[in-house]
């Protein structure tokens, strides 16, 4: 390994003795890299030789996070390149920090696409990403002024040493035009014209699974100009300066993760990349089916999976038809039992305003063939519905998928999809029973549930090598590709000696923790203390306001008491809000202020700190994840479709506190009421209020004197120097009366907290009740939810690309 090394050095013309951390990080890069792309080749070859089915996973986000240890891991010679590295002076760990973490996500959905190709990759599955390559991040955030500023995040200003351009695999993608019908021996044909040509090159990751050899790809598509820029006269300027223009226009395709839809040019961007995303991904697919298997469609469904990630990719149904029908000569019946045949669909949210819908001018406007499908497949499941269920002739325009001139995305991926899936027990429960309930009575064997999990790999053993290495010596280590076996650690559950050594880990990660705190905040964090970890997408229904209400009820009860016996804590928040998100970017902003004032305040002797770590993504994720004692999981019981952070805190030694809702329900089945803190309205208790009222948050004002007194800080300027900084809170909270149930569930969520400092006071239970969920967090590995979608849902198999 070393004398390799040396050798990209040379090539470079430096030595190790000249490098920089950057030169050595380049140097294993490519040296890595060679050897997946050995790996690569043979892993397709053996795909194609064995005409295996393959599964292609389509979503628009994909949070990778950094790569390089992973690839480390998972080809074994992590321990041999640290080496190789502290011969040549170098550290490991100072080197890797050279790459940036991949712009691909925001938050849950594409972390869960990331640990699905991971596990996907280590079970030796045959299954591939279809995503899109952002030139830009969501945005890159900093904390000014106590409030959030975006800043453009291009994680590609240096290249992306993992993609390797297949230009020789580009496909073009039409908008607009018109579409002009001709009939041909009886048949009809569509002939798109005037249309605006889209050039679709594909640029595709290396993603390795662990000791296996097995390399699939995540292909992610880039927007590109179809006409050469040396075609054009730069001195003819209105003509060069059109052609900019029109360059710029098709490259914004590809440039921003989830562009401002508040406004008509927003949308209209949002659902050229959606549509960008699944042409390309389709014609791609097609292409290579055709090569394989000479155009014998009626294999399709035998040979391809299709899985859509959320209704972002609901336009795979529409556009499968197309091509299978403009494309193919295939006819409508053939096309559809194809189709439905081979795509699948996952839910993962039931907030009306995840559920996409759209303007069905826009739609027609941009995508006047689709469209024509799209009503096609619409007139046909109304009629069904007309013709075969006449006890819902009434709920026809409910159901539609076009109806008062909206497109419903969610009813189009139900309707065209033959596996409708929920991401945990209480999610799928609540599309089956309300959200979804007259599409469940219609199609009852479509649905079910799987629920989400995280790859061990990256969440446990790359990101906490200590309590990876602490749980071998205790079970060895079979557990990294066999999770369930983290169930033998039930036994070490009460055994002193082996909870001394999981807290001297935990208090290393701690202590690691407070120093990038103090680096980067300057706040100096007691690693005694609690540290209370609430890391998600800054969202109304996530609840990071109820969590700073109970920071500053604690804080006046300080104020009143400094003597208080509690243990200290520090409270630990990482999260971003929309751009466009008023509300949670005032969430923000009291958390900040109200922080300022608690973390400076000597009264409360150093009992409290507040600490809000700014861009938060997969890398800091990293960071905070083994050090949680506390794992904050408070949406409001039936809006949180299932969660991750829970299972990788839990992964990582902490202790839930949350509601009942998501796959907390599910960790709490797996660990016992003993060794989880719950509180709070149930899902049904919150669906009731929704459906039934009867919920006065006034009445909770008027009656709860902690409440009364953080609320009137909030409207009379306590927080902020501008009185009027907070009053929208204020009247959100009570003007709107609470829709998230924020001051509802305080009480219950204050006196539980007050158990968690209560119980943390006897170390030996607390670690009792650590490693018991440890043990059983194996259950939520991705490995055990990819196995399921495999059989169950994909219907394929294991495909070893070499015997061991």
């Amino acid at each position: 390994m070393l004398e390799a090394i040396n050798n990209e050095l040379k090539q470079f013309s430096t030595s190790a003795e000249e490098a920089s951390n950057k030169d050595i990080f380049y140097a294993l890069s490519r040296l890595l890299t060679k050897r997946i792309k050995q790996d690569w080749a043979l892993t397709q070859n053996a795909y194609d030789h064995n005409s295996e089915k393959q599964v292609y996973y389509f979503s628009m986000e994909f949070l990778l996070g950094k790569l390089m240890k992973v690839h480390l891991i998972n080809l074994q010679i992590l321990e041999p390149v640290k080496k190789a590295m502290q011969k040549l002076g170098f550290s490991l760990e100072e080197v890797l920090q050279y790459e940036h973490d991949a712009g691909l996500g925001n938050g849950g959905l594409g972390r869960l696409a990331a640990c699905f190709l991971d596990s996907m990759a280590s079970l030796e599955i045959p299954g591939h990403g279809i995503g899109i390559r952002y030139k830009y991040g969501l945005f890159e955030q900093r904390l000014i002024n106590q409030n959030q500023v975006e800043l453009p995040d291009y994680w590609l200003k240096d290249d992306y040493i993992w993609e390797e351009r297949r230009n020789e695999q580009s496909v073009e993608v039409k908008f607009g035009g018109t579409i002009h019908m001709t009939e041909r021996n009886g048949r009809l044909h569509f002939v798109h014209e005037n249309a605006e040509t889209v050039k679709a090159v594909p640029f595709d990751v290396p993603i390795t699974g662990y000791n296996n050899q097995t390399v699939n790809t995540l292909r992610l598509w880039s927007a590109e100009s179809s006409l050469d820029a040396a075609s054009y006269d730069q001195n003819q300027l209105p003509q060069y300066r059109d052609y900019l223009e029109y360059k710029q226009s098709i490259e914004e395709i590809s440039a921003f993760l989830y562009p401002d839809d508040s406004h008509e040019e927003g949308k209209k961007l949002r659902l050229k990349q959606q549509y960008f995303l699944v042409s390309a991904g389709l014609q791609s697919i097609i292409h290579s089916f055709k090569k394989k298997y000479n155009a014998d469609f009626s294999l399709f469904p035998k040979k391809i999976a299709i899985q859509i990630n959320d209704t972002h990719p609901s336009l795979v149904i529409p556009e499968l038809m197309r091509l299978l029908m403009d494309g193919e000569g295939l006819g409508w019946d053939k096309a559809w039992e194809i189709t439905t045949n081979t795509v699948a669909y996952t839910n993962h949210t039931t907030l009306s305003e995840a559920l996409e819908t759209w303007p069905a001018d826009m739609f027609s406007t941009l995508l006047p063939r689709i469209f024509m499908i799209v009503e096609e497949i619409n007139e046909r499941f109304c009629q069904h519905l007309w013709f075969h269920h006449e006890d819902y002739r009434d709920r026809i325009p409910e159901l539609a998928v076009i109806s008062y001139g909206q497109i419903k995305m969610a009813h189009l991926a139900v309707i065209g999809s033959h596996s409708v899936n929920g991401v945990a027990k209480i999610h799928t429960d609540i599309l089956k029973k309300k959200e979804m309930k007259h599409f469940y009575q219609l199609y009852p064997s479509k649905f079910n549930n799987k629920t989400n999990g995280i790859t061990h790999r990256r969440w446990l053993l790359q990101i906490n090598p200590e309590l990876s290495r602490l749980i071998s010596s205790a079970i060895g280590d079979k557990w990294v590709e066999r999770p369930k076996d983290l169930i033998k650690l039930i036994r070490y559950a009460e055994d002193t000696a082996f909870q001394d050594k999981a807290m001297e880990v935990k208090t290393y990660n701690k202590q690691v923790l407070a120093r990038h705190i103090k680096e980067h905040t300057g706040l100096i964090v007691d690693d005694q203390s609690i540290f209370d970890v609430h890391i998600k997408r800054l969202h109304g229904y996530k609840r990071q306001l109820l969590n700073i209400f109970h920071i500053v009820y604690l804080y006046n009860t300080l104020k009143e008491n400094p003597n208080l016996d509690i243990i200290p804590r520090t409270f630990i928040f990482g999260a971003k809000a929309a751009p466009s998100y008023y509300f949670a970017k005032q969430v923000i902003h009291f958390i900040l202020s109200a922080a300022d004032i608690i973390n400076h305040d000597p009264a409360i002797q150093d009992k409290l700190k507040v600490v809000f770590l700014e861009n938060y993504n997969v890398s800091l994720a990293e960071k905070i994840i083994p050090a949680a004692d506390v794992s904050e999981q408070i949406s409001t019981a039936s809006k949180e479709a299932s969660g991750t952070g829970n299972m990788k805190m839990m992964m990582n030694g902490a202790l839930t506190i949350g509601t009942l809702d998501g796959a907390n329900i599910e960790i709490k089945d797996m660990v016992g009421d003993k060794n989880i803190f719950t509180f709070g309205l149930t899902a049904d208790d919150v669906l009731h209020y929704y459906h039934h009222g009867g919920y006065n948050a006034q009445d909770i004002y008027q009656t709860d004197e902690r409440l009364q007194l953080i609320l009137n800080q909030l409207h009379d300027g306590f927080f902020g120097n501008d009185e009027k900084d907070f009053k929208d809170i204020y009247y959100h909270l009570l003007s709107h009366n609470d829709e998230f149930f924020v001051l509802k569930d305080f009480n219950s969520y204050e006196e539980t907290q007050e158990f968690v400092d209560q119980t943390y006071r006897n170390q030996q239970k607390w670690m009792t009740m650590s490693i018991t969920n440890i043990a059983h967090s194996g259950k939520f590995s991705s490995d055990r939810t990819i196995q399921e979608y495999a059989s169950e849902i994909w219907k394929v198999s294991k495909s070893p690309v070499f015997s061991r």
